[in-house]
């Protein structure tokens, strides 16, 4: 992957953000109405019953409507959930380079009075300290599916937790 973004805090970052640490990286966007929200109260759900192993995990929103979700708007959305999850924002372009190189899909699609909505995958990737691709969670996924796979992402930071 070769992608710059920018972090809710102004911040430039990229694949490398992610290295030395295992991660777990979401799509989706500010404005989303329900699987966005969801996935993110999931994940901050997982994070607390990890108690402080979930300090040792790096967690990113990346925004699919870069229009809308400027830094500002990241900053601001990303306080409703667990305060270990980041937002990343850039340019239409810099998000679909991004988005390419998690082989994630997404499109603006028109709804009523003249606004949008943002089609997109609902999956959280899940990534060892080395950058290497363990698992994904699907939108839904139990608890109990979803926290030994995030285990096996961290291997042995999380028996450090």
């Amino acid at each position: 992957m070769d992608f710059r973004l920018t972090d809710h805090e102004g911040n430039e970052v990229g694949p490398e953000t992610l290295i030395g640490r295992p991660s777990m990286v979401f799509f989706g966007f500010t404005f989303c109405p329900d699987v966005c929200p969801t996935t993110l109260s999931d994940i901050s759900d997982w994070l607390e019953a990890m108690g402080p192993a979930a300090e040792g995990l790096d967690v990113v929103l990346i925004t699919v409507d870069p229009a809308r979700d400027t830094v500002a708007a990241m900053a601001d959305y990303v306080t409703y959930f667990h305060p270990a999850i980041r937002g990343w924002t850039g340019t239409t372009e810099q998000i679909a380079r991004a988005a390419e190189g998690f082989r994630v899909t997404y499109e603006r699609v028109p709804v009523e009075g003249g606004n949008y909505t943002m089609n997109h995958t609902a999956t959280v990737f899940l990534f060892d300290a080395e950058g290497r691709f363990i698992s994904t969670v699907d939108y839904h996924e139990s608890r109990e599916v979803a926290l030994p796979k995030i285990r096996r992402a961290m291997g042995t930071a999380w028996e450090g937790g």
